[in-house]
């Protein structure tokens, strides 16, 4: 008997955000081989925090730089949701600043820094969560989709917030 992963939560605006399974590497949780993030979000800015396991390596150590843009690419697309824009990723550029460590705490922060029509552009980190270090740097444009679609997608994904603010969660930053 096999048991289907339950409804990941999201935290955006201090609700919780309701998502069904699904196959995301980054935030799905039917996809095993993913990262399954646990993502949080308020106020135009969306973090995570987590350990990178051995199967995310590059060079000996350290993660894999594709798997380091991964993380910058779905915290500044969480961010946008926040704003209530879902969209796709147009153009990303990223800064690898020193190496992000495997097995140790790395936090990931991303932040709208503005939005024109359905143009969003957004700015991400990957700290050491210590000391503050910045590890890589991004910046991206995003597309955001036209209504219909927007509600196409909140459908297929089960999107529901459910709550009301917490302010605790709401400024949970840094």
């Amino acid at each position: 008997m096999t048991s289907e992963p339950a409804v990941r939560d999201v935290l955006i605006g201090g609700r919780r955000i309701e998502l069904a399974p699904h196959n995301c590497f980054a935030c799905g949780t039917l996809n095993v081989h993913g990262l399954q993030l646990e993502l949080h979000a308020a106020d135009g800015l969306c973090w995570v925090e987590l350990e990178l396991a051995e199967r995310f390596q590059g060079w000996e150590g350290i993660a894999h730089g594709g798997i380091v843009c991964t993380i910058l690419d779905e915290v500044m697309a969480w961010a946008v949701v926040d704003h209530d824009m879902w969209g796709v990723t147009a153009r990303m550029s990223v800064e690898f600043k020193k190496p992000v460590p495997l097995g140790r705490r790395i936090r990931g922060e991303g932040r709208v820094t503005s939005v024109r029509r359905r143009l969003v552009e957004a700015e991400g980190v990957i700290l050491d969560p210590a000391d503050g270090t910045v590890l890589a740097r991004s910046t991206a444009t995003f597309v955001g989709a036209p209504e219909a679609k927007k509600a196409e997608l909140k459908a297929r994904y089960g999107f529901a917030v459910s709550g009301t603010p917490d302010p605790v969660d709401a400024g949970a930053q840094r």
